[in-house]
């Protein structure tokens, strides 16, 4: 069946069979979740797409990253890889800094280097 996305969107999974950005999207307020996921629909239709809302990560091969701007000036990231022809959605935050903690993106770039 075609649903017209260029790019259909899957959230990583652990081999305990947990989905990390989906748990942590769940935690968020309905105006956040609406947000970033219409921002992530953006994505899985119009791929390949560039600034302001996606780019990829210099020195990280195959990691880009959603940009969403939310309410009260708050940032929210979402990294992913293309596999497949899918979008494989492998970690998400809420910015605190001005420049993305290193922590943040070794955590997606060990999620995708598990993937099969």
């Amino acid at each position: 069946m075609n649903t017209g996305k260029r790019l259909p969107a899957y959230f990583f999974e652990t081999a305990a069979g947990n989905m990390p950005v989906r748990d942590w999207l769940l935690s968020l307020s309905p105006q956040d979740r609406k947000s970033i996921g219409d921002d992530i629909r953006t994505v899985e239709f119009g791929w390949p797409i560039g600034m302001l809302l996606c780019r990829s990560l210099k020195g990280r091969k195959g990691l880009w990253e959603i940009r969403t701007n939310l309410e009260d000036g708050r940032i929210a990231r979402i990294f992913f890889c293309a596999q497949k022809g899918s979008l494989v959605l492998l970690h998400g935050f809420i910015k605190k800094s001005r420049k993305t903690p290193d922590h943040e993106i070794d955590i997606a770039e060990n999620r995708m280097r598990g993937l099969t």
